[in-house]
């Protein structure tokens, strides 16, 4: 049997990680600034992240949600204090579109209505709700294609009051920061219009934090750099640093029943183990606070005040989020920094460079990193 090949593959195979620093299987190495799509947010092989692991492995590695699990508690109690919104409630899955799909079926439950309000060039997941709410018809089968999602264009206030004052939506769902897109924001001015017309309408606002959450903007979810509240957010990626784990956590005016959600893995004892390692990383290394300081350095770098880097014809994003839309020139910049200077970087189509380091990733790392891009562009 053979794999079901569905990724184009770089023909390099990690075998080893410490930080930020990857080997390969011949030997060769190179430095991660992506993190495998922003998962890696604690720096691979941490040793306390490793050592929990490894302690709960030797213990139990799962039973089913049918018992009780104080892991899961603890996780609810220390996520709840960290992100802001204590008096909310934790449900557990396995990944990104998971959370996403709960999210969507419990604003659905709540309000009794079908319809969802997403936006352009939005990315939500590839499981059968989440991949409706994504604008990418490539990636939807026939399966996939329903009526109940509507797109409009981020930041157009009057075009999500055309469709919620319609009163048949259930929620408006929206990224902190739209990643695949490209790093796009919403403004503050249209998250404060849109948590006013959700509130107007009677629809659940959902936050989508699986890639810009877990303090990765400087901000533990990008959408509190805004100063507002969302009704359910949605996490994944970085909350477990590789292992795989989601969350939805859900306003306390929105009422649980059994059965109402479920899952078999999610929030199991190795999962829980997991994230409850990158809160204790992120709190006592004080990681958000390096995002800050590390982005702020990228931005001076790459001259988003003003003085903008030759190659760019943009730098977007927040804290270690970052998005470098390239000039056409430079396009191939990318395989230029992965096979001449080993930088593992991410992208937005052929033209935006994704940097999505570890938060743990360091000053010198990020000053070898912009060396590497001025002597590959000065080459021009």
């Amino acid at each position: 049997m053979n794999l079901f090949e569905v990724y184009k593959l770089w023909d390099i195979e990690p075998v080893r990680g410490l930080d930020t620093t990857l080997w390969d299987k011949n030997g060769e190495i190179y430095t991660d600034l992506y993190g495998g799509h922003a998962v890696i947010s604690v720096g691979h092989s941490h040793p306390h992240y490793v050592k929990m692991l490894s302690d709960q492995l030797g213990k139990l590695g799962f039973y089913s949600n049918a018992v009780q699990n104080s892991l899961q508690s603890d996780l609810a109690a220390r996520l709840g204090r960290i992100c802001g919104y204590e008096d909310y409630r934790l449900f557990l899955c396995n990944s990104g579109a998971e959370a996403n799909e709960n999210a969507l079926k419990t604003a659905s439950f709540h309000t009794g209505k079908a319809k969802v309000l997403a936006f352009r060039k939005a990315f939500h997941g590839r499981t059968s709700g989440a991949v409706a709410a994504t604008d990418n018809p490539k990636i939807q089968a026939p399966f996939n294609s329903t009526e109940n999602i509507v797109f409009v264009p981020l930041n157009d206030l009057e075009a999500v009051a055309a469709e919620l004052s319609k009163g048949d939506f259930a929620a408006v769902i929206i990224e902190g920061i739209q990643g695949v897109a490209g790093i796009y924001e919403p403004t503050s001015e249209f998250m404060h219009g849109l948590r006013e017309l959700c509130d107007r309408y009677g629809c659940l606002l959902i936050l989508d934090e699986i890639q810009s959450g877990y303090g990765r903007t400087g901000k533990f979810y990008a959408h509190q750099h805004c100063g507002v509240r969302a009704d359910i957010v949605t996490m994944a990626k970085g909350m477990g640093n590789g292992f795989p784990i989601g969350g939805v956590i859900i306003s306390p005016a929105v009422k649980a029943s059994f059965g109402m959600l479920g899952t078999t893995f999610g929030g199991n004892h190795l999962a829980c183990t997991a994230a409850l390692a990158v809160l204790d990383i992120i709190e006592n290394e004080h990681l958000i606070e390096n995002a800050v300081k590390i982005g702020a350095y990228f931005e001076k770098a790459f001259g988003a005040d003003g003085n903008i880097d030759k190659a760019l014809k943009e730098y977007r994003g927040k804290g270690l989020m970052i998005g470098l839309e390239l000039k056409d020139e430079y396009v191939g910049l990318r395989d230029r920094l992965l096979f001449e200077r080993h930088f593992f970087t991410g992208a937005a189509g052929a033209q935006v460079i994704r940097l999505l380091p570890s938060l743990t990733v360091s000053q010198e790392t990020a000053e070898s990193f912009v060396q590497a891009w001025k002597e590959l562009t000065s080459q021009k």
